[in-house]
């Protein structure tokens, strides 16, 4: 009796360590190695479900028909789930933000790393749609390359000489920058950096950092120097975030304008700073702080819905 308990154990455990290095083990090749009955392997799978159940560890015994074998699986995910990683995938295909050659491998390893493998199947058909359809920016330059080069120099606090193509004239400009922050909006990634020497530049007196599209960036190198913003309490990239949302440097403002139109909540979504200060019969007066004229757009581009009440600062 002692020796048939002695060789169960030894069983079990070496059973145990086989699911734990991930193999697939089948029932009935089982009892023919171990010599036991298919019942007795039966019981060996229930134990170890109810021991790994009763010390709370983060695993479990299933049995996976489709490979016609027990195998070990994380009680507890440790990767996305299949509806957070649908999500992150239809997120990065509606930004638009990189070339095909980029996003779609990009895609196809968050579904290989994050999706569990029986339901890789069922996310990938419901994004192979949208990666045909892919439309690329048109700008056609590849952005990651470089961005985590970038990164690093935000990170480390080291000057960049960049050479940037302007959007109002043809030409490329050389400049030394400080850079403080990379950020994301509506189909771009957007380094934002404070220039050196701004005496030479139209408002000295802006302590506000410019921004650059990356994807203009012609070529850049991160230098051997060091700066320190003596005025970085000014500028937290969260806080700056709230209020560039239409990517155009400048300076702090406050708005009020009264609005009419069909949705509040997509302008306060639109605005994370902006606060409705009173309503009436036609709609909501708001205030918002912005960086920026970029907001002046946004303005005339509501029409009749909006009425600008002028800046309050």
């Amino acid at each position: 009796m002692e020796q048939a308990s002695e060789a169960k154990s030894a069983r079990l455990l070496d059973i145990y360590a086989r699911l734990m290095a991930g193999q697939v083990l089948n029932k009935t090749a089982l009892a023919e190695e171990y010599g036991v009955t298919l019942r007795s392997i039966q019981r060996d799978m229930e134990s170890l479900r109810f021991f790994l159940m009763e010390k709370g560890l983060p695993q479990e015994v299933i049995y996976d028909r489709s490979m016609k074998g027990y195998r070990m699986v994380n009680s507890v995910p440790s990767g996305l789930s299949n509806s957070e990683i649908l999500a992150v995938c239809k997120i990065l295909l509606e930004s638009r933000s990189m070339r095909r050659d980029e996003m779609l491998p990009i895609l196809d390893k968050l579904v290989e790393c994050a999706v569990p493998q029986e339901q890789r199947r069922a996310v990938k058909e419901l994004i192979a749609n949208e990666k045909i359809h892919y439309i690329e920016p048109h700008h056609g330059k590849n952005i990651l390359n470089g961005l985590w080069d970038i990164g690093q120099a935000v990170k480390e606090h080291r000057v960049m000489e960049i050479e940037y193509e302007r959007m109002k004239e043809p030409k490329l400009v050389k400049r030394r920058v400080q850079p403080v922050g990379i950020m994301f909006s509506e189909y771009y990634f957007y380094l934002t950096a404070f220039l050196e020497n701004k005496e030479s530049f139209e408002n000295p007196d802006d302590l506000f950092p410019t921004i650059y599209r990356i994807d203009r960036i012609q070529r850049f190198k991160v230098l051997d120097e060091h700066f320190h913003v003596p005025y970085s309490e000014r500028f937290e990239e969260g806080e700056f975030r709230k209020r560039v949302q239409f990517m155009y440097g400048g300076k702090l403002q406050r708005i009020k304008f009264h609005y009419t139109g069909p949705s509040l909540e997509a302008v306060l979504d639109r605005l994370p700073t902006a606060k409705v200060i009173s309503t009436d019969s036609e709609g909501w007066t708001v205030e918002a702080e912005v960086f920026g004229k970029g907001i002046d757009m946004w303005l005339r581009s509501q029409g009749t819905n909006v009425q600008s009440l002028g800046d309050l600062i």
